[in-house]
């Protein structure tokens, strides 16, 4: 089963996998599949559940709602997130200002078909909107009873410390950032882990598989696959394109032994991976199928002994990217 971890300085804990509906869920997959899936991981012992009002254009939010409808409610952790622009794309349609949070969580609500979420996320830093401003209306969700927790997505150091600093002022909590990471992208190791840990700020990182090139199906020199991430533009086809080089796939491929020596798919020894990373909180991983899902959650729990560790950084010390300055190339400089 799914074991739990803390998320951040706070009592409240996560499943290691978090299941994530960023590219299937009213894209795609159809409904009926999507609802399989979470019910899948539900039956894994995965309860936390994350999505975005962005997704399929708050499409995604609503198949999600309709997946959980009926599960009892305290047993579940709801994360969504607020920023991208959406529906007509008005001008106050996006950004993290007072009006488009307040309108932001009352629609994610009504679509997810709860009361309150459990973390409320900026989904990127708008530098638009004064971060007091942010933090303030972030404040009023948390204090009408809309969400219990706060987190942001793909922030740096800076503008964790600074936000932190605002909520602590505010008297709620930030306990989360949700970067990408993986053995492949390891941006956020230089400063931004080591700034959240000072802080209590946990990761709840995303692309843990990078896009299914860890999953090892993608190989050098070979055409990828029919179906495949790579192939559908709905499914984040854009995101792989920087691991799909020669030598990186080559590089993936030489992972197969000490995947093998753990006893673990290449696809569960990326998840497990991150895991060891203690200020990682859960992995997102999403889903197509429902036997995925039951591959998947073998990664929580597993312990990578120091051999295997090392092996894997030698594996991809050549081809992993490490720079922090990645980490300010994500969040636009103005609004879409």
């Amino acid at each position: 089963m799914v074991e739990y971890r803390y998320l951040g300085n706070s009592g409240f804990k996560v499943s290691e996998i978090t299941y994530g509906n960023w590219v299937t869920h009213a894209s795609q997959v159809g409904d009926d599949a999507a609802i399989a899936t979470v019910h899948a991981a539900l039956d894994a012992g995965i309860t936390t559940f994350d999505t975005a009002d962005v997704y399929a254009n708050t499409e995604a939010e609503i198949v999600l709602g309709k997946a959980l409808a009926g599960q009892r409610r305290e047993g579940l952790e709801i994360l969504t997130k607020v920023y991208w622009p959406i529906g007509p794309k008005g001008a106050n349609d996006v950004g993290l200002s007072r009006k488009h949070i307040h309108d932001g969580i009352n629609g994610s609500l009504k679509r997810l078909g709860v009361d309150y979420v459990d973390l409320y996320q900026a989904h990127r830093y708008d530098y638009e909107t004064p971060i007091e401003e942010t933090f303030q209306a972030f404040a009023d969700v948390v204090r009408q009873g809309k969400a219990l927790y706060i987190g942001v997505s793909e922030w740096t150091a800076e503008q964790l410390r600074e936000g932190h600093a605002l909520a602590k002022e505010l008297g709620i909590q930030l306990v989360s950032n949700q970067p990408q990471y993986s053995a492949l992208w390891r941006v956020i190791e230089e400063k931004v882990v080591p700034t959240s840990v000072e802080l209590g700020i946990s990761q709840i990182v995303w692309s843990p598989i990078a896009q299914g090139v860890l999953s090892g199906k993608y190989l050098p020199g070979q055409p990828v696959p029919e179906g495949s991430r790579a192939t559908d533009e709905k499914s984040g086809a854009h995101f792989i394109q920087r691991f799909l080089r020669d030598d990186v796939l080559a590089a993936v491929q030489r992972l197969q032994p000490v995947a093998d020596e753990a006893g673990l798919t290449l696809a569960q020894l990326a998840i497990a991976w991150v895991l060891q990373n203690p200020n990682v909180a859960s992995a997102l991983v999403g889903a197509s199928r429902p036997e995925q899902i039951a591959s998947n959650v073998k990664a929580s729990g597993v312990k990578l002994d120091a051999d295997a560790l090392a092996a894997i950084d030698e594996a991809l010390g050549g081809v992993a990217e490490r720079d922090p300055e990645k980490t300010y190339e994500v969040s636009p400089a103005t609004r879409p």
